[in-house]
């Protein structure tokens, strides 16, 4: 499996025309570029290129063997530039918007000879760049299957990025807090309470929970800049895809969300659904039972490999 990280590097001009000189790091698994079908798969928030293998954030669904098979598909996953994963940091985050990084993907894609995909597979802000990408290109992907994610940051997940936007801007320990707030809008009040039940650690004299949510902001805080956070969240807060340009895509579109989800409401993802199908045939609604919330798309691996394997 191929998976060392490699470089690519360009001028880009952002949509709010400011120049940089892009450095766009990807990794690839499984079979040769060009040997089998190729799927991208977009990156989350705090997550990265590696996406298989004995690190790979997503080695429950990507390897030998798995749904998302490296014996028979190429997989591609470029780093959202800035995330910190190559050491590549960007100062002025706010010049970028998902948009711009939909661009440099496109560019990447270009430069490396690929002008079709057969997935597009992404999980959160990474499916929201795919909106991003496929609305741009309509006939990149013969597959689109974006998880836990819509088309548009709606009012309530804009307002939860503002509080950590306000927590980020802090002096005290800001990757910290804004990553405590973040894990408890990334699970449900039924997940924390069913896996700690109020219990005590009389040893650190604190809630489980407590020492639970911590642990959490600590580790981000020690594998990820603040610079990078600040750029995740941004984007995170800015999805925004035409509403119109939608119904252009050519994909087959497979919609998964989950159904206790605070950032990205199953609700909010079927009303795009439907408008969807109003319009295309080739649209499929999926929909994840758990009582985990948004991270459910990194933990209920049995429903997630069900669903993509059927896709596939």
């Amino acid at each position: 499996m191929k998976t060392e990280l490699q470089h690519i590097n360009f001028p880009y001009q952002t949509d709010s025309q400011k120049e940089y000189d892009i450095s766009l790091s990807y990794q690839l698994f499984g079979k040769h570029l060009f040997s089998a079908p190729i799927i991208l798969v977009n990156h989350a928030l705090t997550g990265n290129s590696n996406v298989a293998g004995e690190k790979g954030w997503w080695k429950q669904l990507i390897g030998e063997n798995q749904v998302i098979d490296t014996n028979k598909y190429t997989v591609l996953c470029f780093n959202i530039p800035g995330n910190g994963y190559d050491d590549f940091l960007i100062d002025d985050w706010s010049d970028f918007t998902p948009s711009d990084i939909a661009n440099i993907f496109l560019k990447g894609l270009e430069i490396l000879h690929i002008k079709n995909l057969y997935a597009i597979i992404g999980g959160s802000l990474g499916g929201g760049i795919g909106w991003e990408m496929l609305a741009k290109n309509p006939d990149l992907a013969e597959l689109f299957i974006p998880i836990a994610c819509d088309s548009k940051t709606h009012d309530w997940l804009h307002a939860q990025c503002l509080v950590q936007k306000f927590l980020l801007n802090g002096n005290d320990e800001p990757l910290q807090k804004a990553r405590i707030h973040a894990m408890l809008c990334y699970r449900t009040p039924q997940s924390l309470n069913d896996r700690f039940q109020n219990t005590f650690n009389l040893e650190k004299q604190k809630l489980e929970s407590e020492d639970w949510l911590d642990y959490h902001g600590k580790s981000l805080a020690e594998r990820f800049s603040l610079k990078s956070y600040q750029l995740m969240n941004h984007l995170l807060m800015n999805i925004n895809v035409n509403d119109k340009d939608l119904g252009k895509i050519k994909a087959r579109m497979h919609m998964i969300s989950v159904d206790t989800d605070l950032f990205f409401p199953a609700s909010e993802i079927r009303m795009c659904f439907n408008r969807l199908k109003a319009e295309k045939d080739d649209v499929f609604y999926h929909e994840i039972k758990s009582i985990h919330g948004h991270d459910a798309f990194l933990m209920e691996y049995e429903q997630l490999n069900y669903i993509i394997k059927n896709i596939l």
